[in-house]
């Protein structure tokens, strides 16, 4: 590979990355509240992501500037759904339009209809019983296919 393919595929990860940021800030900001809790939450994923918290407050600014992409791969697809219910419940309080959010992420990332709801529940369920992301994947998988 050489050095301009390089580039690039570090591009593609960041504009997927910020998407993927801006994502967790309308999941946030849906229920009409954005709390220490979550913010929190959304630094600690900016982390893993290599997004300063800077960078977060230019998506938060300029979020019709963030266009949204759909991750590429079915472990990406499953990180970011994990981190927008996670965002959901980790504030204590699951409103109606977090879990309608969240069925719409799910089926842009490409899940199927049938088992949206269901999978965004476990997955739910299984953040707060203090699972993590690998136990959670293994315990929903059934309803990835």
């Amino acid at each position: 590979m050489d050095f301009s393919n390089f580039l690039n595929l570090f591009k593609e990860g960041k504009v997927g990355a910020k998407s993927h940021m801006k994502n967790l800030i309308e999941m946030a900001m849906v229920d009409g509240h954005f709390d220490d809790t979550e913010f929190d939450l959304l630094k600690q994923i900016s982390k893993r992501h290599r997004i300063s918290e800077k960078q977060l407050k230019e998506i938060q600014g300029n979020m019709e500037g963030v266009h949204f992409e759909a991750p590429k791969d079915e472990k990406l697809k499953f990180e970011q759904l994990y981190d927008l219910v996670h965002m959901m419940v980790v504030d204590q309080y699951i409103d109606k339009e977090e879990i309608k959010l969240c069925g719409i992420f799910a089926k842009k990332f490409g899940y199927k209809d049938k088992n949206v709801d269901e999978l965004v529940s476990a997955v739910a369920e299984n953040i707060k019983n203090g699972q993590t992301l690998i136990d959670t994947k293994t315990r929903v998988n059934w309803l990835l296919n």
